[in-house]
């Protein structure tokens, strides 16, 4: 089984430029999961949707080429790809051959689709065919200024004056407010911030509650949002970790927890969790982004 502290964050690195899947290292998502109460199956769907900014590779005639790359995982795996271990893996197509942009695409499927899907009980050799791949979208250069920018829609937390005491995981400050009808309702807010689980390195980003139900007071989950800011986890543990707090003190009829960081060695990480099926959201990027 692999676990963070074995993978390549915080030590130096040497740049592997030529293609190596073996880099790839895929932490299991069941023991975060475990300390947040998911111990069977998870209470949401979704996924986890990647935007690759530096994917680079040579035609047969050893000319670079550039590309965007977009990348869904869905939540069901049963592994995540530690974000260096992706940086390191994608560096290896730098100076790799590849016919055309198919077959760097295809590539990509079937050695991130292995790495999710991995029997980690087992190791790898003994993993068979994935159950299904995950999804891989390529933009060349002519298809760059069709890439938006646009803000999470929904109204802001951050123009409530909060105090704010408390920066480690606080789900006590989750509350609704009583006697009030049921609403549906999206709240959004820039204020997250969580540091990498590994190293203790800043991750920012924003996030979007959509939910219905008994109205959640909006001022406690501010601050709840705020008291990640020096907790230390991945951004997908992160997200569940806002679901699972909300959906247990809240009781919400309908959630879903989405977020976009900002991009760290040219890959941002833009989880979602909804508890009912539904379309995931555009990958589409903030401004900050």
């Amino acid at each position: 089984m692999n676990h963070p502290e074995n993978s390549q964050l915080g030590k130096p690195s040497a740049y592997i430029d030529q293609y190596d899947a073996s880099l790839l290292f895929p932490i299991p998502r069941a023991g975060k999961r475990a300390e947040i109460g998911v111990a069977g199956a998870a209470p949401f769907f979704g996924a986890d949707m990647w935007t690759a900014f530096e994917l680079s590779w040579l035609n047969l005639r050893g000319k670079p080429q550039v590309a965007l790359a977009h990348f869904t995982v869905p939540c069901e795996t049963p592994n995540i790809i530690e974000s260096k271990s992706f940086k390191l893996y994608l560096n290896s197509f730098n100076n790799t051959r590849f016919a055309d942009v198919e077959a760097v695409k295809t590539r990509l499927r079937a050695d991130l689709s292995e790495a999710v899907w991995r029997d980690t009980a087992r190791g790898p050799s003994a993993s068979g065919p994935a159950p299904s791949s995950i999804g891989v979208k390529i933009l060349l250069p002519e298809l760059f200024d069709r890439e938006p920018i646009y803000e999470l829609d929904g109204l802001s937390l951050d123009r409530l004056d909060v105090e704010c005491t408390r920066y480690t995981p606080a789900p006590e400050l989750l509350r609704v407010v009583p006697d009030e009808a049921p609403v549906t309702e999206v709240l959004t807010s820039n204020l997250l911030k969580s540091n990498c689980l590994v190293t203790g390195q800043p991750d920012w980003g924003s996030v979007q509650i959509s939910y219905s139900g008994a109205p959640i007071d909006q001022e406690g989950l501010l601050q709840y949002l705020v008291s990640f800011r020096n907790h230390n986890e991945f951004h997908e543990q992160c997200v569940e970790r806002i679901f699972m707090d909300i959906w247990t003190r809240c009781k919400p009829l309908k959630l879903a927890v989405y977020a976009r960081y900002t991009r760290r060695g040219g890959l941002d990480i833009n989880p979602f969790r909804t508890s009912y099926p539904q379309a995931l959201p555009a990958n589409t990027r903030t401004a900050r982004q």
